[in-house]
């Protein structure tokens, strides 16, 4: 893809790549300060990104490529009967459609309503096919950047901690024991700004976005002063 970007002046684009995969494309072509390249998933903080490779022409000036993605607005047919559909349900309905992953980006899940990023030239037939989700009919129409208005939901947690350290703060967030979480760092399942972090002693820092695959993701917003005891409070602002 990046010869063919040089070759042909035109930005070659790779499916929606999870955490994990834009980490090692990061690793990969940082030693090869040849080549320019963006990523982009359809709204400012998408987890799920497309990477473009970028011709001279992009490269030096202020010019954005096209990433070949589109959003669409996914409502029940009939709000009385509809049940509470999650982005597993979604998920779900369209790998039952045939539709790959990789085709598709972030699923950002509202209370009455639902969008999904997905590769642009999947956009009519998901939104032909896309009928029904669960037992809920559905509808699924184009949406336009300008008609994508989201405001994720989050919740404050604070926690008392020994010592400002990763698995401490997943402690915190996620409310449960660091012996727990401590293997999810050691299996590669924590990314910090989109970084892979193997270390349970690394230590964020203020306004980091940390994302755990199978959990989700929060934000370390800082400390909060001291408890009783001489311990720190930690804050995290924990995406729902």
């Amino acid at each position: 893809m990046t010869g063919r970007a040089a070759r042909t002046g035109v930005s070659q684009f790779t499916d929606f790549l999870n955490l994990y995969e834009q980490n090692l494309l990061h690793d990969t072509l940082q030693r090869d300060f040849g080549i320019a390249w963006k990523t982009f998933g359809g709204y400012e903080q998408a987890e799920r990104q497309m990477a473009a490779f970028l011709p001279d022409a992009f490269s030096y000036g202020e010019e954005e490529p096209d990433y070949p993605i589109a959003c669409l607005r996914i409502r029940p047919k009939n709000r009385r009967f509809a049940e509470e559909l999650t982005h597993r349900d979604i998920l779900g309905a369209l790998m039952n459609l045939g539709i790959e992953r990789c085709k598709t980006g972030d699923i950002p899940v509202l209370e009455e309503e639902a969008y999904l990023f997905c590769h642009a030239s999947l956009a009519d037939l998901i939104c032909r096919e896309l009928v029904r989700i669960r037992k809920t009919s559905v509808v699924c129409t184009p949406c336009g950047k300008a008609d994508f208005i989201y405001t994720p939901r989050t919740k404050t947690i604070s926690g008392s901690i020994s010592s400002l350290r990763l698995d401490a703060l997943l402690s915190v967030a996620f409310q449960s024991s660091r012996s727990s979480l401590l293997a999810l760092i050691q299996e590669g399942k924590v990314f910090v700004n989109g970084k892979l972090i193997t270390s349970n002693a690394f230590i964020p820092k203020e306004g980091d976005l940390v994302s755990v695959r199978g959990l989700g993701r929060f934000r370390y917003l800082g400390l909060g002063g001291q408890t009783k005891k001489g311990r720190m409070v930690a804050l995290t602002e924990r995406f729902l």
